[in-house]
């Protein structure tokens, strides 16, 4: 079984004139997704693979995110991720390694939400910043095969759900 991690990307900037992929995070998400990164820490344990959306703010995400951890691990940035749907969502954790145990998806809505719908079979809002922990069965190769678990998700640092 693994466990897969969804962090949507934190709030954005609206305020410039850069093309979507470019936006920065804004104020509130460069607060927010640090307490995103310490819950990580605090109650997902060691991350394995962190895959990451090209925009500069999932990856902005993810290095505040990354920063809470004790071992930051490794990191692939995935073109496929940016403006995915759950679809093409499933086909990029299809290609995660068998042996990897904790995958962190850092990226964007609609997507998110549809992925975690169709993996548990129940809606899971994602708003800015937040984090859902879902037990997947079998090999990632098989991921969406089955029904999988949803352990937790919310804003920290909210309690999470």
């Amino acid at each position: 079984m693994g466990t897969l991690v969804l962090l949507r990307h934190g709030k954005s900037d609206w305020s410039g004139d850069e093309p979507d992929h470019l936006r920065p995070l804004a104020r509130r998400g460069r607060r927010q997704v640090p307490e995103a990164g310490r819950w990580l820490a605090d109650n997902v344990g060691v991350v394995d693979l962190a895959i990451v959306s090209p925009a500069e703010r999932t990856r902005e995400t993810w290095r505040l995110a990354a920063a809470e951890l004790a071992v930051a691990p490794p990191v692939r940035e995935d073109e496929r991720v940016y403006a995915a749907s759950a679809r093409e969502l499933l086909d990029v954790l299809r290609d995660v390694p068998a042996e990897t145990g904790t995958v962190v998806l850092v990226g964007h809505n609609p997507g998110m939400e549809d992925l975690a719908e169709s993996l548990t079979g129940g809606q899971v809002r994602l708003p800015t910043s937040a984090v859902a922990v879902i037990d997947v069965p079998g090999p990632w190769s098989a991921v969406g095969g089955a029904p999988a678990t949803l352990r937790s998700h919310g804003r920290p640092p909210a309690p999470l759900r």
